[in-house]
């Protein structure tokens, strides 16, 4: 049975005493598929007749909490199946339903659906309807319905509540961290060796040369040690704290840390080879 993508599933089969009779929200079959008159129960002495009724999700103003997964016709003596509820009856006064043939339908919650009942249709007892299941045949008519798989939506992912203590350990700064940055980032003096170079805010001081265009430094916001902001004033000697800042370059700091291993290396040459 291929997935309906377009119809709604019924949420419930009823019988009325005439057209005018069906609720709000409801149905009526009135003609058969051949196209005549599909009132049930005229006949026989029998002026007044009834009409077989049929409401969907797709009427109902609320979420509905059932949907029809099964329509059987039972004779009167067969035993109504476990699950299974006889369907509603609208009818006016001194209207009754025969109770040789009778319709029940077998509901399920929305939520744990597969294959519904998305349709009936009735037709002369022989024609055969594409698409149909033939359910049975009540007075001169056959009753089909229509089944298929309920395509049900994607849960969305719910939203995850985060904590100010995660939020905190963001990379992306704040408005607070920008306004507190500003002074600091653009206009804040670094010496290297004996030439001094003006840091702005859209300038880059790590190389993101490498295959991807990007460091792993990328997106840390330059920000002063507390120690060092307490100490800036807005007068003219805001930036006399950097004066005795030494800033070495590369071949200064590959000098002062160098280490040669050779600890290791000699401990490694004693070792047996079938260590090594």
């Amino acid at each position: 049975m291929a997935a309906q993508l377009e119809q709604a599933p019924l949420t419930g089969v009823a019988w009325a005493s005439s057209p005018g009779a069906a609720p709000f929200g409801w149905t009526p079959i009135t003609s058969t598929l051949e196209g005549a008159t599909a009132n049930f129960g005229k006949g026989f002495g029998q002026k007044s007749g009834y009409v077989l009724c049929i409401t969907s999700t797709a009427a109902s103003e609320t979420s509905p909490g059932d949907v029809v997964a099964d329509v059987q016709i039972l004779s009167e003596k067969t035993p109504l199946p476990t699950g299974y509820i006889y369907i509603k009856e609208f009818l006016e006064p001194k209207t009754s339903i025969s109770k040789k043939k009778r319709i029940c339908v077998k509901l399920v919650p929305l939520g744990v659906a597969e294959v519904v009942v998305f349709d009936i249709m009735l037709s002369g007892k022989s024609k055969v309807v594409p698409c149909y299941m033939k359910i049975g045949e009540i007075s001169s008519f056959a009753v089909w319905c229509k089944k298929g798989h309920l395509l049900k939506p994607k849960p969305l992912p719910k939203p995850r509540n985060i904590s100010p203590a995660m939020k905190g350990l963001s990379l992306e700064p704040t408005d607070q961290d920008n306004k507190k940055t500003e002074f600091s980032s653009e206009k804040s003096l670094t010496r290297i060796g004996s030439k001094h170079v003006s840091l702005k805010r859209d300038d880059s001081i790590y190389d993101t040369s490498n295959l991807y265009g990007i460091s792993a430094m990328d997106g840390v916001p330059f920000a002063l040690h507390p120690k060092f902001e307490s100490s800036i004033t807005s007068g003219t000697n805001a930036f006399s704290i950097f004066t005795d800042l030494n800033i070495k370059c590369l071949a200064d700091i590959e000098k002062e840390y160098d280490y040669a291993f050779v600890v290791e290396r000699t401990a490694a040459a004693r070792l047996p080879p079938s260590i090594c």
